[in-house]
């Protein structure tokens, strides 16, 4: 039975609600700073060539303005420091479209924008690689080694030999980010320091990038980022805005802003790639896989590679004796991609996921019952035992309170007026990690009330890092939430892992817990007593009438996590109708099962997997940035034409946990929940479509016109 008095595990709504509906939370622009200037970017107007002359005149007359920076007056930047996608004004070549060629810095935004249109370029062109439909047959093996074929058995020799097979092709386009917060930054000099106010995944990271790029220690560069309006990845590296502000504010000798606007966003900060994904699955006749493979050709930048590791899900989730996973790359002329949400876990997953679906209707094979057929007992990529797996349970579980009995296998089958009703199931995994971070607790006492302060350097996507964290300390000291006061987003702080990859809240909660027990092991040592129950920090506080205590932890994950295969994993459950006349398509309901170990707070927990689940939805049905072949633009340039679901475009949601006790993971027994949300829940649209409709659609988003 749950200990009511316990914080953890209980639906605290979050700490920060207040201060973020009142509007005193302050993001990257709202710290205050004194005689502020303000920069925009200019960008370039060709995807590949170099510029031949930037003519500023008119601009650097303009009123208002302060300075113009191009890279023939920027002073010298490591362009090997550690931001992300180049463009930092090093040299007059231009690699693709939207590139930063420069800054205005003026007394106000508006004549900072006005006068950026009134620098004139010309350029040398040289042809773009901008369409990707011509660059994937010339796609080379990645560069990154973690990427390598991977092979058990012989994939090709069990295909031949299959009656039972499907061998299909899956298409993910390229998606945006799009956070409510788009990114921006304030850089303030004092002296040979700068504090840069922006939003960071990476506290730490985006100090060390930052100092490296502009040629300084990491102790000469504070980041503040205490909220952060949104990021799923963009805002795990820094990109060139960051540094290019503190070049402004170094500039013109005062505290500058730099702000995207949200037409700048698609150029500036990364993206997900355009994945084309061939999967081949072989069975036997009872449902038992023989061979897997999944071979994936994407694209990267012309001088720089990521590659969304979109094979993860396919090495783990199934058993079978003959596997293959590939990647081939294709360099382009558009920004380098970078991690989104549930990155290769979530486009890797439909692809796999909806490969599934299909061999189980040739089979006339129940999904779920086929599924569960290929459960690996360890995991297939490397032996390890699982340190637990929920698979079988999220989706037997999932089926009872979904009505999955409803479903009829054929298509076509259910009907409602002028709406064809279907029904689809997926599953998904996504890593669980703990990372090193440091934490420090500050205990106080005024009479008989005592009050902590935890403070560390990590973030808060918007997640409910601060409301965790305040629970966690709350229960390890004997202390009531409203006695524990939480301090993160500030590098000045204990260093911390980032809130990237379903690490945060794992490496966070049990670096605090670890702190808290290693004070009240101190003051009780410090006491020299012994006791028969084992006081609070807050009793011992009281008992030894210390007005004032504190200590530090650097806290690891346990030496044996890297023995286990450590994942969250999940079932989803989609309903959608499907317009008979005009192949629209709604999600009438959509469930998520979730084993993802303990549950600090179910109410920021359930936020996080419909969040999740929206996202999943919008990849499914609406997403997709869309490359003019002939300029290399982004004709998809804000959330006007880039269509991402409105409340309207979703029907009722659910998530369900299960309860899960990982003594492996790590000390709490936390995973991570930000990424897994995410994972299988496009195939699981895509198969329900297929249910509803007879049409398998293997090219995300599944619009009308592919329906009808």
């Amino acid at each position: 039975m749950k200990d009511t008095n316990k914080a953890v595990g209980s639906p605290i709504s979050r700490i920060d609600g207040i201060a973020k509906v009142t509007g005193k939370a302050p993001y990257s622009m709202d710290h205050p700073v004194t005689n502020p200037a303000y920069a925009i970017l200019f960008k370039s107007t060709i995807a590949a060539g170099t510029i031949r002359e930037i003519d500023s005149t008119s601009a650097e007359k303009a009123p208002g303005v302060l300075a113009v920076i191009t890279h023939k007056n920027a002073p010298k930047l490591n362009v090997k420091g550690g931001l992300r996608g180049g463009a930092l004004l090093q040299s007059p070549a231009v690699e693709f479209f939207g590139q930063n060629i420069g800054i205005v810095v003026a007394e106000t935004f508006e004549q900072a924008r006005y006068a950026s249109r009134l620098i004139n370029v010309t350029y040398d062109k040289k042809e773009p690689k901008v369409d990707f439909d011509k660059v994937a047959d010339q796609a080379r093996m990645p560069k990154d080694k973690e990427k390598a074929d991977a092979k058990r058995g012989d994939v090709q020799a069990a295909l031949g030999q299959a009656t039972y097979k499907v061998e299909e092709v899956y298409e993910t386009p390229i998606e945006h980010h799009h956070p409510m917060e788009p990114h921006a930054a304030i850089a303030e000099w004092d002296g040979d320091k700068v504090t840069l106010y922006s939003s960071a995944q990476i506290v730490n990271g985006a100090q060390s990038a930052a100092a490296a790029t502009l040629n300084l220690k990491p102790d000469q560069v504070r980041i503040v980022s205490p909220y952060i309006g949104g990021g799923f990845g963009s805002k795990g590296g820094q990109w060139a805005n960051l540094a290019l502000a503190a070049v402004a504010a170094k500039q013109v000798n005062r505290p500058v802003k730099l702000a995207l606007t949200r037409q700048q966003m698609v150029n500036s900060v990364g993206l997900r790639q355009h994945n084309r994904q061939k999967v081949s699955l072989a069975a036997t006749a009872d449902g038992k896989l023989t061979a897997l493979a999944h071979e994936i050709t994407t694209h990267c930048a012309i001088n720089d590679e990521f590659v969304e590791p979109c094979g993860d899900c396919s090495k783990i989730m199934y058993d079978t004796p003959n596997s293959l996973i590939t990647y081939r790359v294709a360099p382009m002329n558009l920004i380098v991609p970078t991690y989104t949400r549930g990155p290769g876990k979530s486009t890797g997953s439909f692809a796999l996921e909806s490969a599934m679906d299909e061999l189980a209707y040739k089979l006339k094979m129940d999904p779920i019952a086929f599924r569960i057929k290929n459960e690996p007992e360890r995991d297939p990529s490397n032996g390890k035992p699982w340190s637990s797996r929920t698979t079988v349970q999220c989706l037997r579980e999932g089926a009872k309170a979904f009505g999955w009995e409803k479903r009829k296998p054929e298509p076509r089958q259910n009907s409602q007026g002028n709406y064809w009703i279907g029904y689809g199931v997926s599953a998904g995994t996504y890593p669980a990690h703990q990372r090193p971070t440091s934490a420090s607790v500050k205990l106080t006492r005024a009479g008989e009330t005592v009050t902590a302060t935890i403070e560390l350097a990590a973030a808060d996507l918007g997640t409910g890092t601060y409301t965790i964290l305040t629970q966690t300390a709350a229960d390890a000291l004997g202390l009531a939430v409203q006695h524990v006061k939480v301090k993160i987003g500030d590098s000045d702080l204990p260093p911390a892992a980032g809130a990237v990859g379903s690490v945060g809240a794992a490496s966070y909660a049990n670096a605090v817990n670890d702190a808290c027990e290693k004070i009240t092991q101190e003051l009780l040592t410090k006491s020299g007593k012994q006791f028969f129950v084992r006081p609070t920090a807050a009793q011992l506080m009281r008992s030894e009438k210390l007005s004032d205590y504190q200590t530090r932890v650097d806290s690891k994950p346990p030496e044996n996590a890297e023995d286990f295969s450590a994942h969250s994993f999940n079932a989803n459950f989609a309903e959608v109708a499907v317009n008979k006349s005009t192949g629209m398509i709604r999600v009438n309901r959509f469930l998520a099962v979730t084993g993802a170990g303990k549950i600090l707070n179910p109410k920021t927990a359930r936020s996080q997997i419909i969040g999740g689940n929206v996202w999943g939805i919008g990849m499914a049905l609406t997403e997709e940035s869309v490359v003019d072949p002939r300029w290399g633009n982004f004709v998809t340039r804000s959330l006007a034409d880039y269509h991402v679901p409105a409340n309207l475009d979703i029907g009722h949601l659910d998530a369900i946990f299960i309860n899960e006790n990982d003594k492996q993971v790590n000390t709490l027994g936390v995973k991570g929940i930000g990424e897994v949300g995410i994972v299988g829940v496009a195939a699981a649209v895509a198969n329900a479509v297929f249910n509803a409709t007879g049409k398998r659609v293997r090219e995300l988003p599944i619009t009308p016109d592919k329906v009808l």
